[in-house]
């Protein structure tokens, strides 16, 4: 055996040791609130008020493209919206559009990533209600099945 590969299982060992210890959530961190079109300045103003933080959190509000074109849903831009928020690694919630239509095609989208999704509601509602579970949530672990367990 090359004696560079005999050093691996040692290697991977101290690698392995320097990721345990505190798996909690920073003070510092950013998580982010993804928002459909039509109730992002509803969320983004509770957001504010709130000074964009929640439970020692920073709180970003990302608003998403619209889903509607001619009165119309375009099914797409719901998927590709979904898919958005399930691509950020600090998204923990999901403030949907709000027809029930659009609920049921994003929410598997949504479920897959276990990112909560808030649907059908106003966006002042919504947000007051995700903000409430930020900070209600234990940041112990990862904080998107946190603030699900808590909504």
């Amino acid at each position: 055996m090359a004696s560079w590969l005999r050093g691996l299982p040692a290697l991977a060992l101290i690698a392995f040791a320097g990721c345990g210890g505190d798996s909690g959530v920073a003070d510092d961190a950013t998580v982010s609130v993804y928002v459909a079109a039509s109730l992002c300045a509803e969320a983004e103003g509770v957001a504010a008020r709130q000074g964009d933080e929640a439970g020692g959190l920073r709180v970003r509000v990302i608003c998403l493209p619209a889903a509607e074109a001619e009165g119309r849903l375009d099914l797409a831009q719901i998927g590709a919206n979904a898919r958005r928020a399930t691509e950020d690694s600090s998204a923990v919630g999901y403030i949907g559009e709000p027809s029930a239509a659009a609920t049921r095609f994003s929410r598997p989208i949504l479920a897959e990533a276990e990112i909560p999704q808030l649907a059908e509601v106003g966006g002042r509602a919504a947000m007051e209600e995700l903000l409430g579970a930020i900070e209600r949530a234990d940041r112990s672990s990862g904080m998107r099945g946190a603030v699900a367990d808590v909504l």
